[in-house]
């Protein structure tokens, strides 16, 4: 079997056993105290309809009549502020799902909004967070300059990802201890909020600005909520990039594998390239290209391996040492340099 396909199903299984292993957790944790609730709530539901003789309808009417005056504690859901308020959570993907649109012109109109914002989002906090990346390989390389440190112009992948995972974790910490004053929450509950929505899951279980009309009230602690999200959403995923791409290098480095034979594949119908090597449909001896688009010095005199007839030893050895092939020895890794030459001087 192939290692890109054992790879893929390790995977696979891998994540349905997290999600195995979450279960039984959850369902450990949880499964008694959400019967003791049940029980209780029922208790209350029977206590209250014989205590006061009303009737199941009248009760489920007064049960959604709390149940949805529960967002407006928070003061006008729909005005500017609370609008804006809805729309961030709409185009993180938190979704708390506290307040919801009624309308049908609103209900239509959110689902256009979250297409088209959704992408723009995710475009945008990813773009902030590689310049964020970027000024902060930019403040390493000047504090290894001032402490005289070596290689003081390389900042490793490993480096970024602690800084990065250093601020989110200051960033998350702080909100909570600004959520459990304005709230007056626990920390324990302010850190699980902070969490779950920076992450953008947004269980809505526990939803800022919601008490004591504060979107009316408080404007001071609108912004910071608005800002804390943001904020929160830049750093988390500046980092969560970071781990993502060197993951994908892992991969990519693991796809090189040479018991894997490519199959054949043609370039602007001029070569094609098969598990034996190149085959020239129109060798063009006057085609020649000096350039290359790889990082390294693979160039030499009317290109390199233009027909494909010799290889990377013996040209290294016929050519002069600035020439030589110095990327790799591997063929295939070779091949896709020329391939590279090949389609810039197409181009």
């Amino acid at each position: 079997m192939k290692r890109k396909t054992v790879r893929t199903l390790s995977l696979i299984v891998c994540t349905f056993t997290y999600l195995l292993v979450g279960a039984a957790v959850f369902d450990a944790l949880e499964s008694d105290k959400e019967m003791k609730t049940r029980d209780m709530l029922k208790k209350i539901e029977m206590s209250l309809l014989t205590k006061y003789n009303v009737s199941e309808q009248d009760y489920l009417r007064l049960t959604h009549a709390i149940t949805f005056k529960i967002p407006h504690k928070a003061g006008r859901q729909w005005k500017f502020a609370g609008a804006f308020f809805f729309a961030s959570t709409v185009i993180t993907t938190i979704g708390y799902g506290h307040s919801t649109p009624r309308t049908i012109g609103g209900k239509i109109f959110c689902m256009f909004y979250a297409l088209a914002g959704i992408p723009l989002g995710l475009v945008m906090f990813q773009s902030v967070g590689e310049r964020l990346n970027t000024f902060f390989a930019f403040v390493i390389r000047h504090i290894k300059k001032a402490l005289k440190l070596k290689n003081d112009n390389e900042v490793s992948d490993k480096t970024l990802i602690g800084v990065g995972t250093t601020l989110s974790a200051i960033v998350t910490f702080t909100g909570a201890a600004a959520f459990k004053h304005f709230e007056d929450w626990s920390y324990l509950d302010s850190l699980y909020y902070c969490l779950i929505t920076v992450t953008t899951i947004g269980f809505g279980d526990m939803v800022a600005l919601q008490q004591d009309y504060a979107l009316e009230n408080n404007p001071e602690y609108v912004a910071f909520t608005l800002i804390f999200i943001i904020v929160g959403l830049i750093v988390a995923g500046a980092c969560i990039n970071l781990v993502v791409l060197k993951f994908f290098t892992l991969n990519m480095e693991n796809l090189e594998d040479k018991s894997e034979e490519p199959g054949p594949f043609a370039l602007d119908g001029d070569i094609v390239v098969t598990a034996n090597g190149p085959v020239d449909a129109a060798d063009d001896p006057h085609n020649q290209d000096n350039l290359s688009v790889c990082s390294c010095s693979c160039y030499g005199e009317g290109g390199l391996f233009r027909s494909g007839r010799r290889s990377p030893q013996k040209y290294a050895r016929a050519h002069h040492k600035e020439n030589l092939y110095n990327c790799t020895d591997d063929v295939d890794a070779f091949m896709k340099c020329e391939l590279l030459n090949q389609k810039r001087a197409s181009i």
